[in-house]
């Protein structure tokens, strides 16, 4: 499925100011599945950690933070090696380890040039309590729910999103192309969740 913060995460991969990445955003607008995606498809090797699933990951950032000592161990406990700028390693749920969370600042300073994504549910509320690691040694993104537009990609109507992305003044268009749009729009709120706007829209048209 196409999301147009692709474009943006393979801008922060090619930055020569490249730090690690926390994509911040509410829960179910596709974190994992944006990154897993851009992993496999940017990179030779994901490797995915996720703190939630699996608490036992928290235990190799508990000794010290060395961005060396947890790549090496990671390496052995995943049965993968992590390769510089060949691999990405995503951090998921990562608002469920602290130390994981704070590693990022050292894996900036140290060992940059391993590309890590980190994600989480409720991150910006853990951001903002005490002990967290300085916001200048990460980039951030933030993930928005689809909107009506990445929709419209992902149903194969391009041609509409160009027709859309074109208009320069509040004109009508055809009445064709309006009808259509109309009934994508309502499966747009259907798969939102949004039935009552559905319902409204369709009613009135």
């Amino acid at each position: 499925m196409k999301r147009d913060i692709y474009a943006k995460l393979l801008a922060w991969k090619s930055s020569p100011k490249r730090k690690p990445l926390i994509l911040q955003g509410a829960r179910q607008t596709g974190k994992t599945f944006i990154l897993k995606e851009f992993g496999h498809d940017e990179y030779r090797n994901v490797v995915y950690c996720n703190f939630e699933e699996n608490p036992g990951l928290g235990q190799f950032f508990q000794s010290d933070l060395n961005p060396e000592r947890i790549l090496a161990e990671l390496s052995i406990y995943m049965n993968l090696e992590i390769r510089p700028g060949a691999d990405l390693v995503i951090f998921d749920e990562i608002q469920a380890s602290n130390h994981a969370l704070n590693s990022l600042k050292y894996f900036a300073e140290q060992k940059n040039d391993v590309h890590i994504a980190a994600a989480g549910s409720l991150l910006g509320v853990k951001l903002s309590g005490p002990g967290s690691f300085p916001v200048g040694k990460v980039n951030f993104l933030y993930l928005y729910p689809m909107t009506f537009l990445e929709f419209l990609d992902a149903m194969g109507e391009f041609r509409y999103r160009k027709l859309l992305e074109n208009i320069e003044s509040l004109v009508p268009i055809t009445e064709a192309f309006h009808l259509h749009l109309i009934n994508i729009l309502c499966h747009y709120y259907f798969v939102g969740g949004y039935a009552g706007s559905c319902q409204a829209v369709c009613r009135d048209w």
